[in-house]
């Protein structure tokens, strides 16, 4: 299984009248993994989810979903996916048991195999006490689990999930993140999102898209390890001022400083390094030198929020 990648995606495009969607799109998601595409509606997200669902041809490139093409062999891509689109697609008359039972015979599930399955994925949702409610009659996030559910009734080994949290309340949403990560246990799940918490919560790994492109990936921690590398380190510190701003002239790994008063006889200290060294074993040795007394010593965090705003930023925007 190709050391048990389950999605790979090599110099994907999708042009639409000229415009491309998705342009030289390329990444890979592992057996087991909840990774995710992040990124503003107009993103490629959805473009991407449905080339790899086989409702969609590709211009150019190639995708594998369990090691086999998805234009070659879609038919039995099918069979190893479970897809949600974004406007789930149910059917509002029909009552939830009859609709997950219908969906598991077209998936090509057996009248015995069928409801076997359907009986698990409706306790694996909490859709057993509506199992007699039309569809209709469901709220919206009762409709999403039942979207999940359809999307898991054939057990496949790859879930597909786009945007599977848009328009539910808090509760709701705090409720299908943990359904997802549940998920990973024994299967590999590839969400697009354009809510960051929900990335950050949710997956293993994060792609960030803009513009049909891929700008950033790793998980939440590695991204921010990208972006702290050439952070500031805080430092507060009580001590002559004059003293301090010598001090910190003289370390070469010092690119620029502020010193600024704290509460107290305290001054607070930002400190940019040269190449992202991390100052603050440095620092410290200095403080018990001097006989400084330290109270504060960090390396500035950044959110994925942050880092969205970091790799997605206009051009003209880093240089006004």
């Amino acid at each position: 299984m190709n050391n048990g990648l389950m999605i790979e995606v090599a110099d994907l495009t999708k042009r639409y009248a000229g415009r491309a969607a998705v342009r030289h799109l390329s990444f890979q998601v592992g057996r087991g993994e909840i990774v995710g595409l992040l990124g503003p509606n107009g993103a490629g997200k959805s473009t991407t989810l449905r080339i790899l669902a086989c409702y969609l041809p590709a211009t150019s490139g190639t995708a594998r979903v369990a090691g086999l093409d998805v234009f070659r062999d879609a038919d039995e891509v099918r069979r190893r996916i479970g897809y949600m689109p974004e406007n789930n697609p149910l059917h509002p008359e029909m009552r939830v048991r009859e609709y997950l039972k219908f969906r598991a015979r077209l998936k090509g599930l057996g009248r015995r195999q069928s409801r076997e399955r359907v009986g698990v994925v409706m306790e694996q949702f909490g859709l057993t006490e509506v199992g007699r409610k039309l569809i209709g009659h469901l709220s919206k996030g009762f409709r999403q689990r039942v979207g999940l559910a359809d999307a898991l009734v054939h057990d496949p080994e790859v879930i597909i999930l786009d945007e599977p949290t848009i328009g539910l309340d808090p509760s709701q949403i705090r409720a299908a993140r943990q359904l997802i990560k549940d998920l990973a246990r024994a299967h590999t799940v590839l969400i697009s999102t354009h809510i960051l918490p929900e990335a950050e919560m949710t997956c293993h790994r994060v792609l960030i898209m803009h513009e049909g492109a891929v700008l950033a990936e790793g998980t939440p921690e590695q991204l921010q390890q990208q972006m702290s590398s050439g952070g500031q380190i805080i430092a507060e510190i009580a001590a002559p001022l004059e003293e301090l701003r010598a001090c910190w002239q003289q370390v070469a790994e010092i690119e620029s400083f502020e010193v600024a008063p704290a509460a107290g006889d305290f001054f607070r200290c930002s400190l940019t390094p040269r190449n992202g060294a991390d100052l603050r074993p440095r620092i410290f040795t200095l403080a018990k030198e001097h006989g400084w007394r330290l109270r504060e010593l960090t390396r500035n965090q950044f959110s994925l929020e942050d880092i969205y705003m970091s790799v997605t930023r206009p051009d003209e925007e880093e240089e006004a």
